[in-house]
């Protein structure tokens, strides 16, 4: 697999672009490479939007961009799915209109779009729309992300309104819009010498709806729409992490004209646990032991996600050996199996001591001589 390029270099912007510049270096970039008007062959012109998509989703949300400018591309790999690009996700436009809608600002007019794509570039009348997506910040514990949960969370968003059903009318009747006559467009003509030149844009009086509502409903004031509280069930998987993005469909906000609603994003946030350091699926822990277990050996009870377990510590053992538990770690959320538990030992030394104990250790100084060991370099806990 080819390595992922550098977010900034995709968008050509430098690091300390601000969020218009981006945006704006995105939509530039977009409209050269969308599959549908790219020169490009198709396959590499999806693979190039790609890239520019999930370059543009990091770099223009401030909690990746932190991310990823700290730590790179691993940052912010959970947010892909472990490093892969979810197509269905980035609906940044819905269709080619979406892409080249609001071109006059640079150096674009409808009337161009229509000379080179064929037609108009707006509907002859906005029908339904999808409502906007949400996002949601869930917090978990170690132990539901061991075992996978269903967790409820109240979430307020729009929902159709009940009194009109969604049309915003009182009576449900909508009537034709005076300007447009119902298209959902206006047309402006213009003669320059010999050519004629078409402008056609949204109606600014219905916005595009092609229709007028001369009784609006009290209830959500024509609007069609409503907020409510709803309770949603979340199901959380076994091995979820920090970062994991699980989509709920249809829990987002209710589409404008009676359009389907959007989703739900929640973004999970492992809470921190009192005994275990999550790494990847393994679980760090340390054991702290005395100096008699160290030197005698011993076995001691450590904790799990399943409970406790025995660990053998054998004689002579160091400060800061690490002993394996295979399997006993976090599930992989593809099925991969489990983690490791990777048990660190410290020996524990005593604050306080009677005089009858510092004279026995003195003793027992004496007669083991200079046992130290020479310096040598610092290990690390893998």
């Amino acid at each position: 697999m080819a390595e992922k390029r550098d977010y900034y270099e995709v968008l050509g912007v430098g690091k300390n672009a601000a969020k218009d510049e981006i945006k704006k270096a995105y939509r530039k970039l977009a409209r050269e490479y969308h599959p549908d008007v790219s020169k490009l062959e198709r396959k590499v012109a999806e693979e190039k939007f790609k890239e520019l998509s999930e370059a543009y989703e990091v770099l223009v949300d401030d909690e990746k961009k932190k991310l990823y400018d700290a730590y790179g591309h691993a940052g912010v790999q959970s947010t892909f799915r472990g490093g892969g690009f979810d197509w269905s996700d980035f609906t940044h436009f819905s269709d080619i209109e979406d892409l080249f809608s609001g071109l006059s600002g640079f150096g674009f007019s409808d009337s161009i779009f229509s000379q080179f794509f064929g037609g108009s570039s707006r509907r002859a009348r906005a029908g339904p729309a999808q409502g906007a997506s949400l996002r949601y910040d869930l917090e978990i514990t170690l132990e539901e992300a061991y075992r996978g949960a269903e967790k409820k969370v109240n979430l307020p968003h729009a929902v159709p309104c009940e009194e009109c059903k969604g049309t915003g009318s009182a009576d449900g009747k909508l009537e034709n819009c005076d300007t447009c006559g119902g298209s959902g467009q206006v047309r402006r003509s213009q003669s320059r010498g010999f050519a004629q030149y078409v402008t056609i844009s949204a109606c600014p009086k219905c916005r595009g709806t092609g229709t007028k509502n001369t009784n609006p409903c009290k209830t959500c004031k024509g609007s069609g729409q409503t907020q409510k509280t709803s309770k949603i069930e979340i199901t959380i998987p076994k091995g979820a992490d920090s970062g994991m993005r699980l989509r709920v469909r249809g829990a987002g906000e209710a589409g404008p004209r009676g359009g389907p609603p959007g989703d739900l994003f929640v973004i999970l946030h492992l809470a921190p646990h009192k005994y275990f350091v999550r790494d990847g699926n393994d679980l760090l822990i340390e054991i702290p032991i005395t100096i008699s277990q160290a030197v005698l050996g011993d076995e001691v009870k450590i904790p799990t996600m399943d409970g406790n377990a025995m660990l053998t510590i054998p004689p002579s053992t160091q400060s800061g050996t690490i002993f394996r538990l295979r399997g006993r770690g976090m599930p992989d959320p593809r099925g991969y199996g489990n983690g490791d538990i990777l048990a660190r030992v410290v020996i524990s030394v005593p604050k306080r001591l009677t005089k009858e104990q510092k004279s026995l250790l003195k003793q027992l100084d004496e007669s083991l001589g200079d046992y130290a060991e020479k310096p040598r370099p610092p290990e690390v806990m893998r």
